[in-house]
């Protein structure tokens, strides 16, 4: 588990009460610091980039909930479609404060903010199929997980404007977004099995053969510290 700095946790906590008014800006950091016991120096030393570091933080802290509800969580009879399907639910059910995700949608849609919003999504989709047993190793590692970005993103954006009664609409949304990326999923196999298309499909297929996902990071005692990967 990554380490976080508890002073960090605490201008987290209070930050958010001053995001739904002033947004993660400069001004909501600021009263973060005034409520908190951690100095102004301590708290830029922490977060350089003000209320942006804090907003990424929030982000990571609802991965992490996520992750410890699906350990709890009883999957063993649903199919893995359903179980995707639940953990997008359950990283949506551990957000405790929705005006701190939509201020955060817009802080991440400022161009030069655009990168870091996609590393989070990429992140959450890593966390929910690491989480499920994921253990692809090859170019299918890069596709579920850039496949299941752009549902995720779709997926919030509709919780956002979702006032239905706990959120139904959002789950028929989720069903419906998983099953047309099923959908994507028979039609790639039947195309690969297509012996018309081997011409075409066999080299593409070598070449993806060819693609590792990254090694995985063993960390040591020391916060933020990861031993690095041998040769593969």
């Amino acid at each position: 588990m990554m380490y976080t700095d508890p002073a960090k946790r605490a201008l987290l906590d209070a930050i958010l009460p001053h995001v739904a008014f002033d947004g993660w800006s400069e001004d909501a950091f600021k009263a973060a610091i005034a409520a908190s016991d951690v100095t102004p120096d301590r708290a830029r030393s922490l977060c350089p980039r003000g209320a942006t570091d804090l907003a990424v933080l929030f982000h990571v802290e609802g991965d992490r909930k996520m992750k410890e509800a699906l350990a709890e969580a009883d999957l063993a009879d649903l199919r893995f479609r359903d179980r995707v399907a639940r953990a997008l639910r359950i990283r949506l059910d551990v957000t405790e404060d929705k005006e701190a995700v939509r201020r955060g949608t817009t802080l991440f849609a400022l161009p030069h903010l655009a990168p870091e919003g996609a590393k989070l999504m990429w992140g959450t989709a890593d966390a929910i199929w690491t989480a499920l047993g994921d253990t692809s190793d090859d170019v299918n590692w890069y596709t579920k997980r850039a496949t299941l970005s752009g549902v995720w993103a779709s997926v919030v954006l509709y919780w956002l404007g979702d006032q239905s009664v706990d959120h139904t609409a959002t789950d028929d949304f989720i069903d419906r977004r998983i099953d047309e990326v099923m959908q994507i999923e028979k039609l790639k196999a039947k195309v690969n099995a297509n012996p018309l298309l081997k011409p075409l499909t066999g080299p593409l297929g070598r070449l993806a053969g060819m693609v590792r996902a990254p090694a995985a990071r063993q960390d040591f005692k020391v916060p933020g510290m990861w031993r690095k990967a041998g040769p593969r």
